[in-house]
């Protein structure tokens, strides 16, 4: 059986931020201010032999109004960057890391609105002020959704997917993946993908390593959007991969073989879908859990009492497409399970099968479906492992 999405139904929306952390945020400035050279402290003669040690702001400039909340500072000194503090209105300190050219400061959290904000840099030995004001509240905001909840253990397939409220126009989406932060420990190789103008998924280059444990903030509050909108607030989430769960899935033998950390730990008779409503072939993961669902045909044309129709309550069902398939309890197809395909596009276990494959699975564990001579579309569900890496990071803004 099937059942289509409705449009927020089945997300699972979480605190959250992400950033790539490959990458160093380019500095957003102010649109008014002038340029400080800093206010040094103390002074000292140059050694003859070395350079006296430079120090500047570059953005936000000195007394800069009107500045993003999603500013990161930026510097240009001869010397390496000591330290950078930031104290926001009412003397409360704003923490913050630097880029990876140790030259660019990114505030934590976003900045307030109508905010005045003092910095303190040192380098070497000296030592700069500055001051600024953001911006006030923006009219047009544009909304960033997080498939990751905080606290949340996960399998090793998952994408971190997000989804904007409004398309992120085409010239703009570098500057937004520049705000998505991605840090894990232990670190991996990654990189994020456009599967439409408001929706980029992030995945690693092979599967993550058990027990990853994986920082996301979408830093884009206050971010320039495009077309005059702003993002509306940062989002932030911890995540932590479980033991490893890999399901196979195989027309040939109509079989599914569920391994955990490569071990292979239990297999059963399933059935796929019938000849008029194949299965889907592919890399596929899982991205919901529901003990108990009504499915409906109507949800894609097939009235239910028509011929063919039918609404129903499944249990035990392990979405991996948006288009409506499910691994999921079958108790009208156990005498077909192993033999023939009688399902609507789903995979029929019997329901003592179905609810351990249900127990034991985590959102993102790879489902590998092989053999039914229908391959999955991209973006039918998270097809992120579809792509070779080549292919994947041809999809980011940045490198592609």
């Amino acid at each position: 059986m099937r059942v289509v999405r409705s449009s927020l139904g089945w997300r699972r929306l979480g605190v959250a931020a992400v950033a790539l952390g490959l990458l160093v945020i380019a500095a957003c400035d102010g649109s008014s201010g002038e340029p400080v050279t800093g206010e040094f402290s103390p002074a000292s003669e140059a050694s003859p032999s070395v350079p006296a040690t430079t120090l500047s702001i570059v953005s936000p400039p000195n007394r800069a109004t009107k500045v993003l909340t999603s500013a990161a500072l930026s510097f240009a000194t001869n010397a390496t960057l000591g330290s950078v503090t930031l104290v926001g209105p009412g003397g409360k300190p704003v923490a913050g890391t630097f880029g990876g050219d140790r030259k660019t400061w990114i505030p934590s959290v976003q900045l307030a609105y109508n905010g005045t904000y003092k910095v303190t840099a040192t380098a070497g030995n000296k030592t700069l002020t500055s001051s600024f004001t953001t911006m006030g509240r923006p009219d047009s905001i544009t909304g960033a959704d997080l498939y990751a909840t905080d606290g949340q253990k996960v399998g090793v397939g998952l994408p971190i997917v997000v989804e904007f409220t409004r398309d992120i126009p085409r010239a703009q989406r570098a500057a937004v993946e520049r705000r998505l932060f991605v840090t894990s420990t232990p670190a991996v190789e990654g990189s994020w993908h456009w599967f439409s103008g408001s929706e980029v998924h992030y995945r690693p280059k092979d599967y993550w390593p058990v027990g990853t444990k994986i920082s996301i903030r979408l830093a884009v509050g206050g971010l320039p959007m495009g077309n005059g909108h702003y993002g509306k607030r940062d989002r932030f989430a911890h995540i932590t991969v479980g033991r490893s769960l890999v399901s196979k899935v195989y027309n040939k033998d109509k079989r599914m073989y569920v391994y955990e950390n490569g071990v292979l730990i239990r297999k059963f008779p399933i059935s796929l879908g019938a000849a008029a409503t194949p299965s889907s072939s592919g890399n596929l993961v899982a991205m919901q859990r529901d003990s108990v669902l009504t499915f409906d045909s109507g949800t894609f044309g097939v009235p239910a009492d028509s011929p063919g129709g039918y609404r129903e309550k499944v249990y035990w069902d392990v979405r991996y497409t948006w288009g409506g398939e499910f691994v999921h309890a079958a108790p009208w197809s156990v005498g077909s399970q192993g033999r023939r395909n009688v399902s609507h596009g789903c995979v029929n276990a019997a329901p003592v099968n179905a609810e351990w494959f249900y127990n034991a699975t985590l959102i993102g564990d790879p489902i590998q479906i092989y053999g039914t001579g229908a391959r999955v579309k991209p973006g039918d569900g998270w097809t992120d492992w579809e792509f070779s890496w080549p292919q994947y990071v041809a999809g980011s803004a940045l490198h592609g």
